[in-house]
């Protein structure tokens, strides 16, 4: 069972993020407090500050506040003039660990929309009973991990469209051409390309976004005009009590009667 670190260096793999350490020294001034590391997107980052020949290693929240996606470094104190502050840590190239993990959970969402998992037991009365536990991070099958990092790996992706999006040719008077709008269609091949990576699994599998449903038709009654209810199917052996299944009834309403008339119901009355 992979765990929200695994998935997301699988992530990471797919998108080519790889992981780079940095190092950074900072010679106090004895008035600044905040500090602009060389790298953004940092991650595993340890502080140690110098005063002389004594050396503190500062912790966070006490001693200092963090954005990483930036790369800012906040002191909760103004660094003593000519002391040094060591920052060392590793930094990604496109994305930080919240951002991707904003994406994976995204994707548990699309990809398990609705699922659950039945565990059948027995009760305290001896009646066999049916546990509907929701599939999340912690019991998806181990073969649909791929499938939940390619559909993650979709959502960053479209992230860096939307960045690339903005990208404009470029062209000097020397006759200089930079194609920086290949960059967008190269993403949106590599978008492309995921998409039916994931859709063929999905087939195949027949589970997520791309999986083959099959369902049963609504009836009405002739004689009040109402839909007949659905139940949901049961094993032989499950007494609890029946569910009701309540699918969609149609596309929207456009073909509803907006006139406010009332419709007749009794005797020609409309109520």
């Amino acid at each position: 069972m992979a765990t929200l670190d695994d998935l997301r260096k699988r992530v990471r793999n797919e998108l080519g993020d790889r992981l780079t350490p940095f190092r950074d020294t900072i010679r106090g001034t004895g008035d600044v407090a905040e500090y602009e590391l060389s790298a953004n997107n940092v991650t595993g980052v340890e502080a140690i500050r110098v005063t002389g020949t004594t050396q503190t290693e500062l912790h966070t929240p006490e001693d200092y506040a963090l954005d990483p996606l930036n790369g800012i470094l906040t002191l909760t104190g103004a660094l003593p003039l000519d002391a040094l502050l060591l920052v060392s840590g590793d930094s990604y190239s496109l994305f930080a660990d919240d951002e991707l993990d904003t994406y994976i959970h995204d994707a548990f969402g699309q990809h398990n929309r609705g699922r659950t998992i039945s565990t059948r037991y027995r009760d305290e009365h001896g009646f066999i009973r049916y546990d509907e536990v929701p599939v999340d991070v912690h019991n998806l099958p181990p073969e649909e991990d791929v499938m939940v990092v390619l559909l993650a790996t979709i959502e960053a992706m479209w992230a860096l469209s939307t960045d690339a999006a903005t990208d404009i040719n470029v062209q000097t008077a020397d006759g200089t051409s930079v194609d920086r709008g290949q960059r967008f269609a190269q993403i949106q091949t590599q978008i492309s390309m995921l998409n039916d990576r994931y859709k063929t699994l999905c087939e195949k599998m027949g589970v997520g976004l791309y999986s083959i449903e099959v369902t049963n038709l609504r009836r009405v009654s002739r004689t009040t005009g109402r839909l007949v209810p659905l139940f949901r199917e049961r094993e032989y052996d499950d007494h609890s009590l029946p569910e009701r299944i309540l699918p969609p009834i149609g596309p929207g309403h456009q073909n509803d009667d907006e006139s406010g008339v009332p419709s007749p119901m009794y005797g020609g009355w409309g109520f």
